[in-house]
């Protein structure tokens, strides 16, 4: 994933004037560079979804993650997010959209205001948090997540297993969709006792209700063994 990610074992310093600067300058001139990235049903092979990526247009920033990061311990989060949110409704008229929220952003009132630009567009929305934030941010979670999926915004959880598995929060978050972490894929082979976990995993979500998305799928016998594991879609 190349949107912003929480990483809760950052040293949350106090951001440096320079950074808040830069966002600042990313916030008036709208810098935010963003890409579309397909999401594949395994079985029809056409792009079922695309995921938004972004990327600041700054040197201090080492990704997006990291200037999502320090957007949030200098209050712009919410309005970063905003800004993110614009500008890929505007670049995909026409396209069933994956956004990531950083889980800052549920601290803040933007995410629900009722002009903001998930609510115009055409196409299904699914906001992706990664699976670690509902630990840290579950109040702030089920809240704002409860009054958007009143108006019709789904939700994707990702990174599924990448180390912060509490399946009890994720069920209690009820995600539309959930995407396995790329450690669960990587070197996996046919009757190995990881493609028996995999295939237990998927099993796991679509008894909670949600389709699963395998992610970094690279070469075709990966695409065979996750499609064999019972998963929807690939990316």
């Amino acid at each position: 994933m190349s949107g912003p990610v929480f990483s809760p074992g950052r040293v949350r310093r106090k951001p440096l004037k320079k950074e808040v600067e830069a966002i600042d300058k990313v916030l008036e001139r709208g810098a935010l560079e963003i890409v579309f990235q397909p999401i594949f049903d395994v079985k029809e092979g056409n792009a079922f979804r695309f995921e938004v990526l972004t990327r600041g247009q700054s040197e201090l920033f080492r990704d997006a993650g990291h200037m999502f990061d320090v957007a949030t311990r200098s209050g712009q989060v919410g309005e970063l997010g905003r800004l993110q949110r614009t500008i890929a409704v505007k670049l995909a008229p026409g396209k069933p959209l994956f956004i990531n929220i950083h889980p800052g952003e549920f601290d803040h009132p933007w995410l629900i205001r009722p002009d903001d630009p998930i609510f115009r567009h055409s196409q299904d929305v699914y906001l992706e948090i990664t699976e670690s934030a509902p630990l840290s941010y579950f109040e702030q979670c089920i809240n704002v997540l409860g009054e958007l999926r009143k108006k019709g915004i789904r939700l994707a959880i990702d990174e599924f297993g990448a180390g912060f598995s509490n399946v009890k929060y994720i069920s209690d978050l009820n995600p539309d969709i959930v995407k396995l972490d790329r450690e669960l894929i990587t070197g996996v082979s046919e009757g190995s006792r990881q493609f028996r976990l995999l295939q237990s995993v998927v099993q796991l979500c679509k008894d909670m209700g949600a389709m699963v998305v395998a992610e970094g799928i690279e070469t075709p016998p990966e695409l065979v063994l996750v499609e064999r594991a019972g998963v929807d879609f690939c990316q």
